[in-house]
């Protein structure tokens, strides 16, 4: 199964009934930057994985561990669906979620985009 199904199939546990899930993207909590300056080690202890599952009513940022992204275990915030994830640029980008910073990869740009493209920049409000 690939990636992105993985991570869907898990977050449809946590949308509420006529939810639907829009876009899926992986993210971490360890700033890649950091594996040159204090090593592979210290970067797989302090990182954790999320799964961040856009739908029609709201943004869930989901667990999904230390060792894969394709596994949701639990909601640790929700953002409103008028939350702007982009505009994305370089190789990483980085979101601001009251739980902390993720780190997003270019491989998920595409998703932010998309989840982006719904939401007017006017009124905050998503378009149909």
């Amino acid at each position: 199964m690939a990636l992105r199904d993985s991570m869907r199939a898990s977050a449809a546990q946590f949308v509420e009934p006529g939810e639907t899930i829009q876009q899926v993207l992986g993210a971490q909590t360890a700033s890649p930057m950091m594996m040159p300056l204090v090593g592979a080690i210290v970067t797989l202890i302090v990182n954790k994985y999320r799964i961040v599952a856009v739908t029609d009513q709201r943004i869930l940022v989901l667990d999904s561990g230390k060792w894969s992204m394709r596994k949701a275990r639990a909601v640790l915030t929700t953002l409103p669906r008028s939350t702007r994830l982009g505009p994305t640029s370089g190789l990483w980008h980085t979101i601001e979620t009251p739980t902390g910073k993720l780190r997003v990869r270019r491989y998920f740009f595409k998703d932010i985009a998309a989840a982006d493209s719904v939401v007017t920049p006017a009124t905050g409000q998503p378009t149909n």
